[in-house]
């Protein structure tokens, strides 16, 4: 496999994984557009562990997801009480503070950026991605996903039917901080070179549209979403100056034929011939 396309497929691999973490709260009816701020906790923890500590890659990298967990524990018990725009303007906030700290911190280089020494190749990623996948496909199957699902649909029933509606999109924020604190932790390690101005609201927004456009009802939706927004934009490449526009009218396009999104539950339905129940 030439470098090149190495490196679309660890780009592909790590929005895969952004894009699950972007998914769990968006399948609670959470629009959360603090990834990219869970993302650097994740990657500057993960960098400053390996490098500084010399931790084992494997434990530097968990410790950043857990970091990022942990963070999203603490916001999420304190802007959930929001709900729909605010939420969202919250989170966005969020990913500001962080973006902001990172930036005049000069313990991790501050706007010069932090040089990460331990390397990670494209395999390993990979397989992380895969996990990220098996995870998100029992979490859906299991009685949280359905209960996520519930949540989204009409939250006040779900509550009458004695679930613990803030608990559970609690614990879909934190499991989904976990997962953007590894994106984040895997993007350090593998490009050697951290700058807080990556993590940007845009790169969150562009999380959230890339389920939006796979589709938030179903475990396929974030991966289809996310190799629309990579892959696409490659096969462009050759348009020049026009790629991004081509880009943008194929994201329009496909919204305006699919605005529930590329894969359905009903889709699916019918590609596995079952019926609704």
């Amino acid at each position: 496999m030439s470098g090149y396309w190495a490196g679309i497929l660890v780009i592909l691999a790590i929005n895969v994984i952004a894009a699950y973490s972007a998914w769990l709260p968006l399948a609670a009816g959470q629009v959360n557009l603090g990834t990219a701020g869970f993302m650097a906790v994740g990657a500057y923890a993960g960098a400053v562990l390996s490098g500084d500590y010399a931790w084992p890659l494997p434990y530097a990298i968990a410790a950043g997801a857990a970091a990022s967990g942990a963070l999203a524990l603490l916001v999420g018990s304190a802007v959930l009480r929001a709900r729909g725009l605010y939420l969202a303007l919250a989170t966005l906030a969020v990913n500001e503070v962080v973006r902001g700290i990172l930036l005049n911190w000069d313990a991790v280089g501050g706007a010069s950026g932090y040089p990460v020494i331990a390397h990670l190749e494209l395999p390993p990623i990979a397989l992380a991605a895969l996990g990220v996948f098996l995870l998100a496909a029992w979490l859906g199957a299991s009685r949280f996903g359905m209960t996520l699902h519930a949540i989204e649909q009409d939250e006040t029933m779900t509550g009458l039917f004695g679930v613990h509606v803030p608990r559970t999109q609690l614990a879909a924020f934190a499991i989904g901080g976990a997962l953007a604190g590894l994106a984040g932790a895997l993007y350090a390690h593998h490009f050697s070179y951290i700058e807080a101005q990556y993590f940007t609201v845009l790169l969150s927004v562009t999380i959230v549209l890339s389920v939006v456009l796979g589709g938030v009802q179903t475990v396929w939706g974030p991966l289809v979403g996310a190799a629309f927004f990579t892959l696409l934009p490659e096969l462009f490449r050759g348009a020049s100056n026009w790629r991004y526009v081509l880009f943008a009218a194929a994201v329009i396009g496909i919204m305006a034929l699919r605005p529930q999104g590329i894969v359905t539950r009903a889709a699916l339905m019918r590609l596995t011939g079952r019926k609704p129940a």
